[in-house]
């Protein structure tokens, strides 16, 4: 196969599988309708929920593990819970909590600071951030940690930009996204799922083959492996698409991105020289197995 026939075949190997596209759906609307019964009395499975993270911005790849969903809560319940003497973050936490377990009530939920934990048997972990609307239209949010606080945040901009981005690099965002994430998994990279994003994001706009499809991804990923192996290591954070907010390294991405650049010279060549075992070989270094043989 060439460059674009093996690059779609990966592509069907890195996209979720269709059955945990399900799992995720009907977990997600028996959380929402549990919680709009509880808030805002209604039997909705979707209104006021919100998938955010790499979820809601479609850049998840399989084996996705961690389920971030945003619940906008009535502003009513910002006061009642602001005027606690002590923490009323927590207050409103547990609240949640406690009505999510009432449908799933032999899962483990918990808590962690800002969000309700539920962890399933098969290794699926929904995130529930309790939100409130604001003036400002972005979200208001619970902290419980240092004995509470509010936080802002803006996921809706954040979608808002990516996709918008995404559309005029003719799919290329969500595609280099994604294959960073194959990579970050195999390679056991220091990174967040939101730093991918941000420095996909920044790189794919002056990238020169953007509007280019499958036959470009080889110099997709060597070209996004080598802006993101020359970044400043001294840069502790970047600002994130569409919100501003700081998007904090957790360690070094650089060398391992250097590395892959590497590989990804060599299997380009590989290429070009017709010796196709080494090209897979030199891609399956970046990628793993994910990578077609």
């Amino acid at each position: 196969m060439g460059v674009a026939e093996n690059f779609r075949a990966f592509r069907d190997k890195y996209l979720i599988p269709t059955d945990t596209v399900g799992s995720i759906s009907y977990r997600y609307k028996r959380i929402t309708k549990q919680l709009n019964k509880d808030f805002w009395n209604t039997d909705s499975e979707t209104a006021h929920s919100l998938y955010v993270g790499s979820y809601g911005r479609d850049t998840a790849a399989k084996g996705v593990s961690d389920l971030d969903v945003s619940f906008t809560l009535p502003n009513s319940l910002y006061h009642t819970y602001n005027a606690y003497a002590n923490n009323g973050q927590s207050a409103l936490l547990q609240a949640v909590r406690q009505s999510i377990m009432r449908t799933y009530s032999t899962t483990s939920v918990g808590g962690d600071g800002q969000v309700c934990v539920i962890k399933f048997d098969d290794g699926i972990t929904f995130e529930i951030l309790p939100v409130f609307v604001n003036s400002a239209n972005t979200f208001n949010f619970a902290d419980s940690n240092g004995g509470g606080s509010w936080r802002t945040c803006d996921p809706r901009s954040e979608m808002q930009a990516f996709l918008a981005r995404n559309r005029e690099a003719n799919g290329n965002l969500k595609a280099i996204a994604r294959m960073a994430r194959v990579w970050k998994q195999h390679s056991n990279v220091q990174i967040s799922g939101m730093l991918i994003d941000t420095l996909a994001f920044n790189f794919i706009s002056a990238w020169e083959y953007k509007d280019k499809s499958y036959l470009y991804h080889d110099f997709l990923v060597r070209d996004f492996m080598h802006y993101m192996a020359t970044r400043d290591v001294n840069q502790e954070y970047w600002l994130a698409p569409g919100s501003g907010s700081r998007v904090y390294r957790t360690g070094n991405f650089q060398r391992p991105a250097a590395t892959a650049y590497q590989n990804a010279l060599k299997a380009i060549q590989n290429e070009t020289d017709n010796q196709f075992w080494a090209r897979t070989q030199a891609w399956q270094a970046i990628f793993g197995s994910a990578y077609p043989s």
